[in-house]
């Protein structure tokens, strides 16, 4: 854990033993009373916190001084079609770790139906995914994640229009079928950037002619086959460039 992270609630009380936080403190960093941690709370500011004391019981008191803001999130927001559990909860830590500002997830023609099925946003897997890469990131804040049956529905409820103050973003759908472009010429853009990513079965030809309807770009990631996370991680990064790139 590069920063341990509090909710609100949690303030004022001890981390009990078997805490996976109250562990890495005591038994991978080893700090005592009286040491101080990298610290924050999940969605606030950031800053130190200080073990003021281990309990009898192995629970941990720590007090918490916070004036920092989180580092600034990407206005880069992913849409994710539905995979297997084991790899959406990859998709979540990592996309969280680069800094994305929202997930979408979104069931796609091509895309197994069983996936929809997964108990992993209802057991807080997903919650914990997203945690996690901001931890990775010494970051507090997390993307908002939303979920939508279909590509039609993602694409009319417009999303993006109603968290980037109206700034019209630059749309793209990575496609390797049918792509006018490249991810690698992509422009350096001034505007928040939506990316679409697909089942590995690709989009189909459905779906290729709605995103084309709505304004979207379809641009080549390259020539393989990638795994949907592989794509996740090549395609933010390479739009983080940009994005960095034009100051946002």
């Amino acid at each position: 854990m590069n920063i341990i992270l509090f909710e609100e609630h949690e303030l004022g009380r001890s981390l009990p033993r078997r805490d996976e936080r109250t562990i890495h403190l005591l038994k991978v960093l080893h700090k005592k009373p009286g040491d101080e941690f990298e610290a924050g709370i999940l969605g606030g500011k950031k800053g130190t916190g200080r073990i003021e004391k281990i309990n009898l019981d192995g629970s941990v008191f720590v007090t918490l001084y916070v004036s920092e803001p989180p580092p600034p999130r990407l206005k880069l927001r992913m849409a994710v079609s539905f995979v297997r559990p084991i790899q959406l909860r990859r998709i979540f830590r990592d996309l969280s770790s680069i800094g994305v500002s929202a997930i979408d997830l979104v069931a796609a023609d091509m895309g197994e139906k069983s996936y929809r099925d997964t108990k992993l946003l209802l057991s807080g897997g997903g919650q914990a995914a997203l945690v996690e890469g901001a931890v990775q990131a010494r970051d507090t804040r997390i993307p908002e994640l939303k979920i939508y049956d279909n590509i039609e529905s993602w694409l009319e409820a417009y999303p993006w229009e109603k968290t980037d103050n109206n700034r019209i973003p630059q749309l793209i759908a990575a496609d390797n079928v049918r792509a006018e472009g490249s991810f690698f010429n992509l422009s350096v853009t001034t505007r928040p950037i939506v990316i679409a990513i697909g089942p590995e079965r690709g989009w189909s030809d459905r779906e290729r002619d709605l995103f084309e309807k709505a304004g979207f770009l379809r641009l080549s990631i390259g020539e393989r086959s990638l795994r949907t996370e592989t794509a996740c991680t090549a395609a933010a990064a390479l739009a983080m460039e940009k994005i960095e790139e034009s100051g946002l």
